[in-house]
């Protein structure tokens, strides 16, 4: 993701993935950080559609996390 229009595209087909709850695009790290009742694999299918390169990066963890995040790179 090297403009606004990549992270609008990204932004467009997350926002319609169903069960989603929240997402962030950070277009300095290249990263997008998904929450919501979704599977990771999902997830990178669905980012993949934009026509951007996607891969999956290890997050930190943290406890009492109720929702685990399905991390994704664009």
């Amino acid at each position: 993701m090297s403009c606004q229009g990549c992270v609008g595209a990204v932004q467009r087909v997350l926002g319609k993935m169903e069960g989603v709850e929240s997402y962030d695009v950070d277009i300095k790290e290249q990263k997008v950080t998904v929450k919501g009742n979704v599977t990771p694999d999902a997830v990178l299918q669905t980012v993949s559609k934009t026509g951007k390169k996607t891969s999956f990066w290890e997050a930190e963890t943290t406890s009492n996390q109720s929702t685990a995040p399905a991390d994704a790179t664009a």
